[in-house]
């Protein structure tokens, strides 16, 4: 029987990728699993969901799924709207302004109730949640470590370094990056890999092969916990 760990120092992780569709949320999902089993109390948040397919919003349903504390989806969705667009845009559509308080309120109250909270930002980094402020502003006053997802396809290299500049930049701290092979007929997979370890300058502690139809419990498998949490 597996039994919960101590209360860890660090509150959870922000997921973020290079780019929107590069597998945050099968990531976010897995870490969940991944932590889940060490007998950890966590839950997933998803703080702006834009983009619903027959009103629902198949991220959010999967963060809620994948974690193991019950939590009122407001709190784990403070932010939802339809269009597929950037979260802003679909804020001002509706007359809505994003708030980072009201996120972080929300956040604080998954966090009671949970040793762990998998927050998965939406689109990358710098993507823009009002008129000044944007995705690394709400990571940074969430006080958490930034996960990095780098969809393995051409333009990666520039796409992850460049994020992870702009992570940097913003005073946050890189705690970790994973590899997603989305592209099975990428060439020089292996050389693009060896390249980010170096430039990166954090732990790989993941690398998801091409699943077809990939699941959070599967995708668990290939993170490796050790490398992100001693990290």
């Amino acid at each position: 029987m597996i039994q919960r760990s101590q209360s860890p120092s660090v509150r959870g992780f922000f997921v973020t990728g290079t780019d929107t569709g590069v597998g945050k949320t099968l990531v976010a999902c897995a870490l969940l699993h991944a932590l889940g089993a060490r007998g950890e109390r966590v839950v997933g948040m998803k703080p702006v969901a834009a983009g619903a397919e027959g009103g629902r919003w198949e991220d959010v349903e999967a963060l809620l799924a994948a974690g193991n504390v019950a939590a009122r989806r407001e709190w784990v969705n403070p932010y939802r709207f339809e269009p597929a667009i950037a979260p802003h845009l679909a804020a001002q559509r509706e007359g809505v302004r994003i708030e980072i308080p009201v996120m972080v309120a929300a956040f604080e109250k998954l966090r009671a109730g949970a040793d762990r909270v998998v927050v998965e930002g939406a689109g990358g980094i710098r993507v823009p949640l009002n008129e000044r402020e944007d995705m690394g502003d709400l990571a940074r006053d969430l006080g958490l470590p930034v996960i990095l997802v780098v969809a393995l396809r051409l333009g990666c290299l520039n796409h992850a370094i460049l994020t992870a500049e702009a992570v940097r930049d913003l005073g946050l701290r890189l705690g970790g990056w994973v590899a997603n092979e989305m592209d099975t007929a990428m060439l020089e997979r292996e050389a693009n890999v060896i390249t980010l370890e170096a430039r990166l300058g954090c732990p790989l502690f993941g690398r998801l092969p091409w699943l077809g139809s990939p699941d959070p419990a599967t995708a668990a498998h290939f993170l490796r916990l050790d490398a992100l949490l001693e990290g």
